[in-house]
């Protein structure tokens, strides 16, 4: 599905230099490269503050907590998405409540969140999936009217932007994964939360180091959720290439809808959002007979995501039955994603759309 030694060798003598930096200074826990990089990653998004952290979930759970989430509140997300989105969610003992997607971006439905509002709902979870920007100016409206904290799980969007805006900084929170998978990916777990509030900047902080406030002196209970130096020294050498990789995937994209768009219902362009395209994903019925002849071809393909978060057994006490959701049902159903990385060669991408459209046609 992608080819980390083919990115990894470009930049393996900088890497190299870097770690080389770190290691003679024997400082590997919160020191200048995790500083410099949420300075980058913050500036980059065009806001004040970036929080280093273990990963995206904790990005997620932490935001929550610095926002007030607490017991008793009610946060609506989207089922189809990674159960990363939701879990943190649970963490802090509030409910999740889900609210369906829409058929083309598979990205939540404004008006379905509209409609799950209740007394005790107090945040919106929007996941801009598969680096596809959610409709954030519908979404933040439904917030001010309601009075509710809007967080980003821009996991899989980094350097996506909404109407020129980086996702990721157009609500009170963004959340970002650097897992190696990513567009922008460490080699190891790590996270970061931005903000334009230094108050949920600086509560973070705390949070991700036991609730440290002076030398062994703890104003509350904290988490140990630290992005290390030699994360942060390869994700700032990756941070100055993001773009460029970004745009060799939506090189890839256009090239695979240019192709596909006939017999799949490919990933939709808008013209006020850039899609960064995370992954490719197509929808096709006839998803196990494509997956089986790429498999044939020594090609990879994935279901992301087969089982939503309504019906996985982890979420069972919601009480949630089949037909609440039918686009997040259905797309579980339909979807599947094909190879998409900067280095994919366009003629690799054109075998693959090559076998794809054979299949369809027999």
């Amino acid at each position: 599905m992608l080819d980390l030694k083919a990115q990894h060798e470009p930049i393996k003598e900088e890497i190299k230099a870097a770690l080389k930096e770190i290691l003679d200074s024997g400082r590997f826990i919160l020191g200048h490269n995790v500083l410099s990089l949420e300075q980058e990653v913050a500036a980059y998004h065009g806001i004040d503050c970036g929080v280093g952290l273990g990963s995206g979930t904790d990005a997620l759970y932490l935001s929550l907590k610095a926002l007030d989430i607490r017991e008793g509140d009610e946060v609506i997300t989207t089922p189809f998405t990674f159960i990363a989105s939701a879990e943190p969610i649970t963490y802090v003992g509030a409910t999740p409540v889900f609210a369906d997607i829409d058929a083309k971006t598979l990205n939540i439905i404004p008006s379905a969140i509209e409609e799950k509002i209740t007394k005790k709902t107090k945040a919106i979870i929007v996941v801009h999936l598969f680096g596809q920007p959610a409709d954030m100016d519908e979404i933040m409206d439904i917030a001010r009217k309601h009075n509710l904290k809007v967080i980003e799980d821009s996991a899989q969007a980094f350097g996506a932007k909404y109407k020129g805006k980086p996702v990721g900084s157009i609500g009170d929170a963004g959340c970002f994964s650097f897992y190696p998978s990513k567009n922008l990916g460490a080699y190891g777990d790590g996270g970061m939360m931005i903000t334009s509030n230094h108050a949920v900047s600086e509560k973070v902080k705390l949070l991700r180091n036991h609730g440290t406030v002076g030398p062994y002196q703890h104003g509350f209970i904290g988490y140990n959720s630290r992005l290390d130096e030699i994360q942060a020294a390869i994700l700032r050498i990756k941070l100055k290439h993001i773009d460029t990789y970004n745009s060799r995937r939506r090189d890839i994209a256009l090239l695979y809808t240019s192709l596909l768009k006939h017999a799949v219902q490919c990933p939709v362009e808008f013209g006020d959002r850039t899609n960064v395209y995370h992954q490719y994903t197509i929808m096709t019925p006839k998803r196990s007979e494509v997956a089986k002849a790429l498999q044939d071809n020594n090609i990879s393909s994935v279901v992301y995501y087969p089982i939503p978060l309504h019906f996985q057994e982890a979420f069972s006490y919601l009480g949630y039955k089949a037909g609440d959701f039918p686009e997040s049902e259905s797309a579980a159903n339909n979807v599947m994603s094909l190879p998409i990385y900067p280095e994919l060669e366009p003629e690799k991408a054109r075998t693959i759309a090559e076998i794809i459209l054979n299949t369809l046609k027999s």
